[in-house]
């Protein structure tokens, strides 16, 4: 399920950046929760932000709306680098 995320979150974010080399995608697991923490570079960062916020809600809005496994939580952080 992961993988499968994990590369959603890519296939929407990377057509965004300038500099897709520096996209990273780093995953934690918990009990209860699937933790996506996605770098991007700082330029990229408002881009993929967005004004207000409305680019990073509507990609949160996608991710968490994939039906996962184990019924858990997902949670998408935006990390400019």
């Amino acid at each position: 399920m992961q993988a499968v995320i994990t590369n959603l979150i890519k296939a929407i974010v990377l057509p965004l950046a300038d500099s897709p080399e520096l996209v990273q995608i780093q995953t934690t697991t918990t009990p209860d929760s699937l933790i996506f923490d996605l770098h991007v570079s700082a330029k990229d960062a408002g881009r993929i932000i967005g004004k207000q916020g409305r680019v990073a809600q509507a990609i949160r809005t996608v991710v968490y709306s994939q039906n996962n496994d184990q019924n858990r939580r997902i949670k998408l952080n935006i990390i400019p680098e």
